[in-house]
């Protein structure tokens, strides 16, 4: 874990293991709420953290409807690129 000034960084490697373990023992628990309460607190991280991650591995396995991780990198380069040739489009002068 990393502290920066936006909040704490959790390695690849905690979010993994952290999902796994709730898609896991989510079964030996009420409902996935007290799930991941219980683990967050185990772990250190906040449980809607937890909830985001459990969420984007459903999306990025297929079995819930939304953008995978692929995805948003994809979006992201689209709109840098297009934001870079509408800057360069006002740079030139119209032409008649």
């Amino acid at each position: 874990m990393g502290k920066t000034k936006y909040g704490t960084r959790y390695t690849d490697e905690l979010r993994a293991r952290t999902v796994q373990m709730v898609l896991d023992h989510e079964n030996e628990y009420a409902s996935r709420s007290v799930a991941l309460l219980s683990i967050s607190q185990k772990v250190g991280c906040s449980r809607d953290s937890l909830r985001i991650w459990v969420k984007q591995h459903e999306t990025d396995t297929g079995k819930r409807d939304s953008l995978t991780t692929a995805d948003r990198d994809r979006n992201k380069i689209l709109k840098k690129a297009s934001a870079y040739f509408a800057q360069a489009a006002l740079d030139h002068p119209f032409r008649k």
